[in-house]
C-alpha cells in the first residue's frame, strides 16, 4: 500500500526521552505512533475546550440578569486587586 503522507522532521528536545521511553516500554511500536497519538490527544483536548467555551457562551447569552456597566465591573476589579496586593504585604 502506498504511503498516504510524507515524512516530516520534528525537533522534540527534552520530550524525545519521553517518546523513546514509550516506544521502549512497548506501549507504542514506533515514534510515529507516539506522535500520531499525541496529535489525536491534542485534537480531543481542543474539541473539549471548544465545547466548554461554546457552553459558557450559550449560558451567558441565556442569563437574564441585568447587565453590569463596565465602569462598575472595573471599579470592583480595582478594589479586589488592591485588597489582594495589600494582603500580600
Amino acid at each position: 500500500m502506498p504511503r498516504t503522507s510524507r515524512p516530516i522532521t520534528v525537533t522534540l528536545g527534552e520530550l524525545e526521552e519521553c517518546v523513546e521511553a514509550r516506544v521502549k516500554s512497548g506501549a507504542y511500536a514506533s515514534v510515529s505512533e507516539v506522535m500520531r497519538a499525541a496529535v489525536r490527544a491534542l485534537d480531543r483536548e481542543d474539541a473539549a475546550i471548544d465545547a466548554w467555551l461554546k457552553q459558557r457562551v450559550e449560558e451567558a447569552f441565556e442569563d437574564r440578569r441585568a447587565d453590569i456597566p463596565a465602569r462598575t465591573v472595573f471599579k470592583r476589579l480595582r478594589a479586589h486587586h488592591a485588597k489582594q496586593a495589600k494582603a500580600k504585604r
